[in-house]
């Protein structure tokens, strides 16, 4: 390339998720080529984005008003918590419209490779949020991965002795699946099959 800016530019765009080296050079020609009608507007609403998105203080999830709109729905039941690894993973679950509750985004799982141990995540907050709002039921919907399911026993384990339905999503959640990437239907049923954690 003959610009250094147009290669710091294909350079950003490639460290995106699904986005590589050739990827990235395609959408900035297309940026490029369409400036007026595509990258300005852009620009313009990334810049807006950046401004009024924010995490919320209840659960994480992102929104432009804090707390966000699921934590500030009245009609949503705040006695049942659906914990998840992500904002992904809560958009996923919400793509189904089967679930009224609330939800604790962890930002992450315990990974001994990686070195995440639960006070890197919000397992603390969780805990004590279900106290304060006298929480009937958590849900654990984490990855069916190894990480995922330690850190679902690991949080299971944080109730003991409590007044509070621990449940997972069921099998049929793949192995090694993650959340975002399954279709409405399978999360649909994995909630509605969910199980006990003993």
């Amino acid at each position: 390339m003959a610009n250094e800016i147009i290669d710091n530019l294909i350079r950003r765009f490639s460290k995106l998720p699904g986005l590589g080296p050739s990827s990235a050079k395609r959408l900035v020609l297309h940026l490029l080529k369409q400036k007026d009608e595509a990258l300005l507007p852009l620009v313009a609403h990334l810049e807006d984005t950046a401004e009024k998105i924010e995490n919320c203080i209840i659960c994480g999830n992102l929104d432009a008003q804090n707390p966000c709109s699921i934590c500030s729905d009245s009609q949503r039941d705040k006695k049942i918590i659906c914990i998840v690894e992500d904002v992904a993973d809560l958009w996923a679950v919400e793509r189904t419209r089967m679930f009224a509750g609330h939800y604790h985004i962890l930002g992450g799982v315990l990974s001994a490779l990686e070195g995440i141990t639960p006070e890197d995540l919000k397992i603390g907050s969780l805990v004590q949020r279900c106290k304060d709002d006298q929480v009937s039921e958590v849900i654990i919907a984490t990855s069916a991965t190894v990480d995922g399911q330690a850190t679902a026993h690991y949080i299971a384990s944080q109730f003991e002795g409590m007044s509070i339905k621990v449940s997972a999503l069921a099998q049929g959640v793949p192995l090694g699946g993650e959340l975002d990437w399954l279709d409405e239907g399978t999360i649909t049923k994995a909630l509605q099959s969910r199980t006990l954690i003993k």
